[in-house]
């Protein structure tokens, strides 16, 4: 696996992240292990979780995912081979400071993680999203305070819109704080304009690596839903409004290309992504080795000028 400096960072990591967000609710214990085990062993350095992983599931109070990382670099001794990203912001307890990014919270909220994670310090901390509430200068500070203390390494943002992440940019620069050093947000082939509008530009002028979630869209990117062909489901009825004719034949061509390349609809469309100019490493998720492997495959392929610019223009929504 190729491995990609973090943005302006000197951290790199590979090209394709895991995703934990599924540990402790639709996989368990066992199965996230193999997973994990799985990923390494490709050459995988990468994983992404946060806090509040996953609080909507039955039974689950939040810190689930972090727990199950924390067991498992227990269980192998490789936490310094492993670049750790987690966010905060969630709900975590009660009160009026039990989320948000005030400082107060973002002290307990790194204390947590880390006796959750099992380790002394987490490579990547990143803003859940944003606050309103808080001012960026607060957040900003606290977390330049944690990267001298030593518990973090570098920080990042996710789900920010790009005049927030010009403002941190500023804000970092004029009190000579910790940057932001990547910013996480969803990006798709089906969902391109919320991240190409403006954002896009800023990573690239800013020197923001960006590690975009959901860049299969639920599922939907799988091949899984076509014309006339889609299940009877509660994962279905969410992905309802991308389920159009212009959604449809994306999929037939990237299925029909993918024929050429030997791959699936997953692996264009993650192989159309990673060659965006802005794109670090995408995050991936996966309920078994099996899984997993299938979309490292996208890893394997180099999409010619031609078939990028047909995916392209197939799905660019400037032709909305």
């Amino acid at each position: 696996m190729d491995y990609r400096r973090l943005g302006n960072s000197g951290l790199k990591v590979a090209r394709i992240c895991l995703g934990t967000m599924q540990w402790g609710w639709t996989a368990d214990e066992k199965t996230a292990f193999e997973v994990m085990d799985a990923y390494v062993e490709a050459g995988g350095n990468f994983l992404d979780t946060a806090d509040i992983y996953s609080a909507w599931a039955p039974g689950n109070p939040g810190g689930v995912s972090e727990e199950i990382i924390g067991r498992w670099f227990k269980a192998r001794g490789n936490r310094r081979e492993i670049v750790l990203a987690t966010k905060f912001n969630g709900r975590m307890w009660g009160g009026p400071n039990g989320d948000g990014l005030s400082r107060g919270h973002v002290m307990k909220a790194v204390d947590d993680s880390l006796r959750r994670l099992q380790t002394d310090y987490i490579d990547l901390y990143q803003t859940h999203w944003p606050h309103y509430d808080t001012p960026q200068e607060e957040t900003l500070r606290a977390l330049d305070d944690l990267v001298r203390m030593g518990k973090i390494h570098y920080i990042g943002c996710s789900n920010e819109p790009a005049w927030r992440l010009m403002k941190a940019m500023w804000i970092s620069e004029r009190d000579q704080l910790n940057r932001f050093i990547s910013v996480q947000p969803p990006y798709s082939l089906v969902k391109r304009a919320e991240f190409e509008r403006e954002l896009e530009a800023v990573c690239l002028d800013q020197g923001v690596g960006v590690i975009p979630y959901s860049p299969l869209q639920g599922g939907f990117l799988t091949g899984k839903y076509r014309r006339g062909q889609v299940p009877d489901s509660a994962r279905a009825e969410g992905l309802k409004r991308f389920f159009t004719e212009r959604n449809y034949n994306l999929i037939e061509l990237l299925d029909s290309l993918g024929r050429q390349y030997n791959a699936s609809v997953a692996q264009m469309s993650l192989a159309w992504m990673l060659q965006r100019p802005a794109i670090t490493s995408p995050i991936i998720g996966a309920n078994s080795v099996d899984q997993l492997n299938d979309i490292l495959g996208c890893l394997e392929i180099a999409l010619s000028e031609e078939d990028y610019k047909a995916i392209d223009a197939a799905s660019d929504w400037k032709e909305n």
